[in-house]
Order: C-alpha cells, then structure tokens, then sequence
C-alpha cells in the first residue's frame, strides 16, 4: 500500500475554510496559523479568491483590522453573506 502523500498548502487551507461555523468567522491570519505557517497570511488571501467551490464557504474570512478583505465574488457579495449569517448586521 503507498503512504499517503502530504496534503498541499491549498487543501490544508481549503479544509479548515471548510469547517468554520455559519455566523463565525476566522482571519486569513488564524487560517495560516492553524496550518503552521503562521507569516502566509497573504497566501492564504490568494488561494481563497481562487477558490470557486461553494462548499468552501471562504467569505468567512476576514482581514485582522476586522475590515472584509476580497472576494472572488466582489466585497458586496461578501458583505450580504455576512449579513445573512448574522455575523454583520
């Protein structure tokens, strides 16, 4: 049997996007610290705006200023989810 080979930087990031709460949100920040690569906040940024999946739910990330950041969809788009998971008013 092959040992499984290490997951990539992308789907680390993809998968922890993945399981944050509807109405909660993480920084890219603390998306990059949980994968240990606590300086590749900006990384995290560009695999998240590249990231078309719905599944991934990526407008739960935010900036550290607590400002919305980017998003694949534009920043109103990611405002309104927000809004519609009661995580913005």
């Amino acid at each position: 049997m092959k040992p499984k080979r290490p997951k990539s930087f992308k789907e680390r990031v993809l998968e922890i996007v993945k399981n944050i709460p509807r109405g909660r949100i993480l920084t890219y920040k603390q998306v990059a610290e949980k994968i240990g690569k606590s300086n590749a906040y900006q990384a995290v940024g560009n695999v998240l705006n590249n990231n078309y999946d719905p599944k991934i739910p990526c407008h739960r990330v935010i900036r550290s200023d607590g400002k919305i950041g980017g998003f694949n969809s534009g920043p109103a788009k990611k405002i309104t989810l927000l809004k519609k998971e009661g995580y913005l008013k």
